[in-house]
């Protein structure tokens, strides 16, 4: 399944804002994993990997950061700059991260635990098992 966008509503009052994420709810599996990126440094680009079963929802909290995807056939690129939207990667989703603002937390749900043997690390092994 392709990338995409997630709205993600917004409550609050005179007071400010919130925003929950709740598992199958407005994130569409259960949550077993969170992480943040912070500090990146200017001009570092981070990911360059797929995941074999991992699914994510990354949003930027603060800041933004601009996520290249590949699926093997085209590529496409979603700026995250607003909290109340995220983005849904599927499994098999090679993905980039670049153009970090300095104040950038990038938040990331995941529907697995850290397993280093789900990370495709290498493009051409990427693409040769999407091709079988």
């Amino acid at each position: 399944m392709k990338p995409r966008l997630i709205e993600l509503d917004i409550l609050g009052d005179e007071r400010g804002s919130l925003v929950a994420l709740e598992a199958q709810q407005n994130i569409p599996f259960p949550i077993a994993r969170v992480y943040y990126i912070f500090g990146t440094k200017p001009g570092v680009e981070r990911g360059f990997h797929a995941h074999r079963s991992l699914q994510q929802v990354a949003v930027a909290v603060s800041g933004a950061c601009t996520m290249v995807f590949d699926d093997g056939k085209e590529r496409s690129e979603v700026r995250l700059d607003d909290p109340s939207r995220g983005v849904y990667i599927g499994n098999m989703i090679w993905r980039e991260m670049k153009d970090f603002t300095a104040d950038c937390v990038l938040l990331v749900l995941a529907d697995r635990h850290y397993d280093e043997s789900d990370y495709l690390r290498n493009y051409a092994e990427f693409l040769e098992q999407l091709n079988g």
